[in-house]
């Protein structure tokens, strides 16, 4: 039980931080990027910034949901920490390489791989629900 608690606080830290973050670097967008960067470029880092928050949220229903397995918590904490990290990180990059000067556009194919494991994450929570039984 110990490690299964333990493995819970690690999920729900994880949420917390890629929830913080994201409130950090909207701020960071509405005021200081507001100015800097173009209007789609900023408009594409608010986007990384919705998906983020949104999968943040997700994880904390997730570790909520006393239907789920561990097993499946897990396979969905992991899909979604690394789906927003290549998600919203590569657009993160891309849309203020303007300021960093930084030849990032082999980052674009990224993007759609992120996508598809948030998808996926998502798709794991669909397929947990049919395996509940209760005990």
């Amino acid at each position: 039980m110990f490690q299964n608690q333990a493995e819970m606080n690690s999920r729900i830290r994880i949420a917390a931080l890629l929830g913080l973050v994201a409130v950090v670097l909207g701020a960071l967008g509405s005021h200081a990027l507001k100015a800097r960067l173009a209007p789609e470029a900023l408009e594409s880092f608010e986007v990384g910034v919705r998906y983020q928050m949104l999968h943040a949220l997700l994880l904390l229903a997730v570790e909520a949901l006393p239907i789920l397995i561990e097993r499946y918590k897990r396979i969905i904490a992991r899909l979604v920490v690394s789906g927003v990290l290549t998600f919203s990180g590569s657009i993160y990059l891309l849309s203020t390489r303007a300021i960093s000067g930084l030849d990032l556009s082999f980052l674009g194919p990224v993007t759609p791989v992120g996508g598809l494991l948030l998808i996926a994450a998502w798709g794991v929570l669909i397929r947990a629900t049919f395996t509940y039984s209760p005990r």
